[in-house]
C-alpha cells in the first residue's frame, strides 16, 4: 500500500508565500514522475506542475515565475515553494506521484489534498 501525505496549506494574504510538501511512502520501488494538481472551487482540477526523475519540470502557465516544485527523490518527498501568491492561487492542493510499487506494479497515487487560501 502507497500512500501520499501532503502538508503545508493555510491561509495567506496576497503576496505572500507558502511551502507544500508531499512524502510518499509504503512499499515503494520507484517514484517516477510527481507533481502537483489544484481544484478551486466550483472548478475542474488543473496541473499546477509536474517534476520528472531527473528534476525535469512543466509549470502551468499560470504559475510560472512565483512557484517552484522540487524532489528529494532519497526522501521520496516533493515541495512546492509558493511565492507571489494570489487570490486566484485558492484551491485544494493535490499531491500526485507515479509509483512502482513492491509488486512491481506501476499505478498513480493521490493526497487527500491541502487547502491554500489566500485572502486579498
Amino acid at each position: 500500500q502507497v500512500q501520499l501525505v501532503e502538508s503545508g496549506g493555510g491561509l495567506v494574504q496576497a503576496g505572500g508565500s507558502l511551502r507544500l510538501s508531499c512524502a510518499a511512502s509504503g512499499s515503494i520501488v520507484r517514484v517516477n514522475n510527481m507533481g502537483w494538481y489544484r481544484q478551486a472551487p466550483g472548478k475542474q482540477r488543473e496541473l499546477v506542475v509536474v517534476i520528472t526523475p531527473d528534476g525535469s519540470t512543466n509549470y502551468a502557465d499560470s504559475v510560472k515565475g512565483r512557484f517552484t516544485i522540487s524532489r528529494d527523490n532519497a526522501k521520496n518527498t516533493v515541495y512546492l515553494q509558493m511565492n507571489s501568491l494570489k487570490p486566484e492561487d485558492t484551491a485544494v492542493y493535490y499531491c500526485n506521484a507515479g509509483v512502482v510499487a513492491g509488486d512491481y506494479y506501476a499505478m498513480t497515487y493521490w493526497g487527500k489534498g491541502t487547502l491554500v487560501t489566500v485572502s486579498s
